[in-house]
């Protein structure tokens, strides 16, 4: 009486025998003990099999796209002007940089140029030259005058017209003369 009454007591609903945790593997004993008794499906078969030497499998031949080619041939063009470019930066920024080193040895010598250029030309030394040379002020009867006093006067022609064929041909000639200019 005693054993019954602690089994009602466990058999509620309030009872847990074990852990508390998911069973996982339920579904599968349920079915391993449904089927405990029948012969398995798959070996019959598996047993008739004649063991063949296995295949080598042979990957097929990729399609390459020319498209794919040309893509790859423009890209690799680009990176190469992309580089050259950078070559020519470079070299134009190191002849840059000398062309600046240039300029202020340029610019220092100008400020030296200069003041020997304002030395060498005092009055003094250039009315000393002009004598030297023979060279005196001129005289009353080497000046001569000019009268202005008399009004201007101007006189305008008027020109032909040209006609049609001469127009043609100066349009023409023009145009000639535009595409030469173009290409040049």
């Amino acid at each position: 009486m005693a054993a019954a009454a602690r089994e009602m007591r466990y058999r509620g609903k309030q009872a847990v025998n074990g852990s508390l945790a998911y069973d996982l593997d339920y579904a599968v004993r349920e079915r391993e003990l449904r089927h405990a008794g029948e012969a398995p499906k798959g070996r019959e078969k598996a047993r008739a099999k004649v063991y063949e030497a296995p295949r080598v499998l042979v990957r097929a031949r990729q399609y390459v796209s020319p498209l794919a080619v040309l893509s790859v041939a423009a890209i690799m063009g680009l990176a190469l002007l992309v580089l050259m470019n950078y070559v020519q930066l470079t070299l134009l920024s190191a002849e840059t940089v000398q062309l600046q080193t240039q300029l202020t040895e340029l610019e220092t010598e100008n400020v030296s140029l200069t003041a020997q250029y304002q030395r060498m030309f005092d009055m003094a030394s250039v009315k000393e030259a002009a004598e030297a040379a023979g060279m005196s002020k001129p005289s009353g009867t080497q000046m001569s005058q000019l009268d202005l006093s008399a009004g201007d006067s101007a006189v305008a022609y008027r020109q032909k017209e040209p006609g049609l064929l001469s127009r043609i041909l100066s349009s023409l000639h023009g145009g000639v003369y535009a595409v030469v200019e173009y290409f040049d």
